[in-house]
């Protein structure tokens, strides 16, 4: 913890950062947010994160605190004054200070706050050896495709998978993977990438997005189809993604060792390609 952070027009150390306990985002959870992967000092995956914030902020109509070259101006002076090289960058805007009503309050300033962290990307011990998941009952809302700050169905689903000695929660709702408590879900059977299509009942994920564009350049066939926990047990190869963990292997789901418990060849395969799409555009 500690270092500069980014609060309503102001750089200022965290701990002096202060929001009103009126703040829509406190009562409600009445607000959107995006984490932006950081490698070399600047951010990767700017374009669509710029969609896909402007994207949540339309489907609650919440105004936007500032221009979005102006957001990203600021962003990477967070960067840059907290001297990151790796890690990311969390935005959030809540609908700002107003009394407590559920209806929408009129002639409001949305709250804007954004920080930096350090992590560990390139070089994760969880990309070389793979992690552990349990499945999950999805309990969540109906509107995941939005970024929402409201995210106590995940912290809920995320608790009980560590509780279980597991990385990582994928969810399940009528008996399919829906996502992971906080990334997307694949699994690769037969040479074929295979991941849960579009709708209201995940979130669309950037790394999903662009792991869906490299793969068939690169002759990996792509299936957008729900899949079962036993797809997913029978599995040649499994993987989530994530801002913060870009890919990740997934060698054991619910005490079922996945291919012989090693992150498999297309997995490494299509991690390699995304570092290197990545590295190429941080270093362009």
């Amino acid at each position: 913890m500690g270092g500069i952070v980014y609060l309503n027009g102001h750089f200022l150390p965290e701990e002096q950062a202060r929001v009103s306990v009126m703040d829509r985002g406190y009562l409600f959870g009445d607000g959107v947010y995006e984490v932006v992967p950081v490698l070399h000092g600047a951010m990767v995956d700017v374009v669509p994160f710029r969609e896909r914030f402007a994207r949540s902020l339309e489907a609650l109509s919440l105004p936007r605190p500032m221009e979005q070259s102006a957001c990203e101006n600021m962003l990477q002076t967070l960067i840059q004054k907290n001297h990151l090289q790796e890690g990311g960058v969390y935005l959030q805007v809540t609908r700002g200070v107003a009394p407590r009503a559920f209806e929408f309050p009129q002639s409001v300033k949305p709250t804007c706050m954004a920080f930096a962290f350090e992590k560990n990307i390139l070089d994760s011990v969880h990309a070389r050896e793979g992690v552990r998941v349990v499945t999950v009952e999805d309990i969540r809302w109906k509107r995941r495709d939005i970024k929402s700050i409201a995210l106590l169905g995940q912290c809920l689903a995320k608790e009980d998978a560590v509780r279980r000695d597991a990385y990582e929660g994928w969810m399940v709702e009528e008996g399919y993977v829906t996502e992971g408590t906080a990334s997307s879900a694949y699994i690769i059977k037969d040479g074929v990438l295979i991941t849960r299509p579009l709708s209201n009942t995940i979130l669309p994920g950037i790394r999903r997005r662009l792991i869906l564009e490299i793969a068939p350049r690169h002759g990996i066939p792509v299936e957008q189809r729900p899949f079962t926990p036993d797809e997913a047990y029978a599995a040649d190869e499994a993987f989530l993604s994530s801002a913060t963990t870009l890919i990740y292997p997934v060698v054991d789901i619910d005490g079922h060792l996945i291919r012989d418990g090693r992150p498999g060849p297309m997995t490494r395969q299509l991690r390699q390609l995304y570092l290197n799409t990545i590295i190429g555009n941080t270093n362009a």
